[in-house]
């Protein structure tokens, strides 16, 4: 039986763990040669190593345009090309208005927004007709969440970046579209929720289907954008939060 990503060329930025790493592992079981990035070293050597073949690690923040250059240009060496990516890094930090700070500000909207931007400015040159684009959002970008208005602001200009990316790049036939998670079951919410007493429960009945995501629920949803099976979707966000934003 062929695989849907059979010899693709696949980048997934901060794919060291969470939904990066749980989609990283769903590509290469489809055949395709993924590269992850991640800013720790031995985070990323780690990852690959649970991952197990058919995935090359390049250290690097999205944020610093050398390491986005030194990425493209070892799948510039390796293959010629890119066909999907997945720009999946990013940081969610806390701030109520009013005690927002520059360094806060600075460094939420480097990696969110900044580091989408250019994970996919740069591969331009690489890809063609077919390619596709898949950004991380997050339910957060339409909510109002004390606390997290930088990382949801952040959140909401992914999604104005899928609707006039698609405009931009509808000549090179290169697809853009935004998964965008609710509450997942990932290392961190694990670690916020040992912290946090009370707020599984919160969670649960909060959202219409009564439990968290499990990370391989949101990777489907990225392996459906990226796949031909979406070939007619363009400047979409798809919600995959069990109900939570729509009800």
């Amino acid at each position: 039986m062929t695989k849907r990503f059979n010899d693709k060329v696949v980048v997934i930025t901060g794919g060291t763990d969470g939904i990066g790493l749980t989609t990283a592992k769903s590509f290469a079981a489809e055949g395709a040669h993924v590269y992850i990035t991640g800013r720790r070293q031995q985070r990323l050597d780690a990852a690959l190593k649970e991952i197990g073949g058919g995935v090359i690690g390049v250290q690097g923040d999205v944020s610093n345009l050398a390491d986005l250059d030194r990425l493209y240009d070892q799948i510039s060496r390796d293959h010629g090309r890119v066909d999907v990516i997945f720009a999946n890094a990013g940081i969610s930090e806390s701030a109520p208005v009013g005690s927002i700070t520059e360094d806060h500000f600075d460094r939420v909207f480097a990696i969110n927004v900044k580091g989408t931007v250019f994970t996919v400015q740069k591969a331009l040159p690489l890809m063609s007709a077919g390619g596709s684009v898949v950004l991380t959002g997050s339910g957060a970008g339409c909510k109002g969440f004390a606390s997290l208005s930088i990382y949801s602001a952040t959140k909401a200009a992914i999604r104005s970046l899928a609707r006039t990316w698609t405009t931009d790049l509808k000549g090179k036939g290169i697809r853009v579209n935004v998964v965008s998670p609710g509450m997942v079951l990932t290392p961190a919410m694990q670690t916020y929720l040992n912290e946090n007493v009370g707020a599984e429960e919160w969670m649960e009945q909060a959202i219409p289907f009564g439990r968290l995501a499990q990370t391989e629920e949101i990777a489907k949803a990225v392996l459906f954008l990226a796949s031909g099976e979406s070939s007619f979707i363009g400047g979409e966000e798809l919600l995959v939060d069990g109900g939570f934003v729509a009800v």
